[in-house]
């Protein structure tokens, strides 16, 4: 069995690690690149969603979840 981590970010994103599959509302499979890890977006503003494009830094965005 493959192990994936989705790790919170202090005001940040998620960040995914292991093999896993991203997959749009329509089906389509977003290409990851063979990247072993990567960042999900959750303030809503990058221009590249679902992923991070570091915009959070700037538009405020605070989440400060523990487990």
């Amino acid at each position: 069995m493959s192990d994936v981590t989705i790790q919170t970010r202090e005001n940040g994103p998620f960040l995914v690690t292991g093999p896993v599959k991203v997959i749009d509302h329509l089906g389509n499979e977003f290409d990851l690149k063979g990247k072993a890890t990567f960042a999900l977006c959750r303030c809503a503003a990058s221009k590249n969603r679902p992923f991070c494009d570091g915009t959070h830094k700037e538009c405020g965005f605070v989440a400060g979840e523990t487990a």
